[in-house]
């Protein structure tokens, strides 16, 4: 059957929110009302949900990938900080910037909405990283309209180079 798979959730660990760092591409946003909720959610419940973070070996820092709001929540808030140690439950993910990229978008999407300017300016990085279309959607849980929209609000023609393109007519040389 192969390699047994051990999901990052069973090997959580108390990381001091100094050694935390936010990355600079969640396109992700929380209304002011929501942030709340969450920090009230946080002060009754406790951390329910662990940081999903890179660690970062060179820098001893770990990367946030999904937990943003959990992390700021606790950057905000004395009593929780306090109360936490100034600690966040973390679970690890070893993967490369892109796969990062792709499972914050996948976090973010299962649950939120995403500022349009943002999400233009990641698909621009995976495209001009060399990642396929078929690749982004996949990943990113896109339909080739949403791809394609995205790419248009760029404003860079080298995000479609090497794209399927058809003509809207035929000119007849007979006429």
């Amino acid at each position: 059957m192969g390699v047994l798979f051990v999901s990052p959730a069973y090997q959580v660990r108390r990381v001091s929110i100094e050694k935390i760092r936010a990355n600079s591409y969640n396109p992700n946003k929380t209304a002011p009302t929501e942030f709340k909720l969450l920090e009230r959610s946080i002060l009754e419940d406790g951390y329910t949900m662990p940081i999903v973070c890179y660690y970062d070996k060179e820098n001893d820092t770990y990367e946030i990938v999904d937990g943003f709001h959990r992390y700021l929540v606790m950057k905000n808030s004395e009593t929780i900080a306090q109360r936490e140690w100034n600690c966040l439950p973390v679970s690890v993910i070893d993967r490369p910037l892109e796969d990062r990229i792709a499972s914050t978008i996948r976090h973010n999407r299962a649950r939120g909405t995403h500022s349009v300017e943002l999400m233009t300016e990641i698909v621009q990085q995976l495209v001009e990283a060399g990642l396929s279309d078929r690749w982004i959607r996949t990943n990113i849980g896109m339909d080739k309209e949403e791809l394609l929209r995205l790419k248009q609000l760029s404003g860079l023609a080298s995000l479609f180079k090497g794209g399927d393109f058809s003509r809207s007519w035929e000119w007849d040389k007979e006429e």
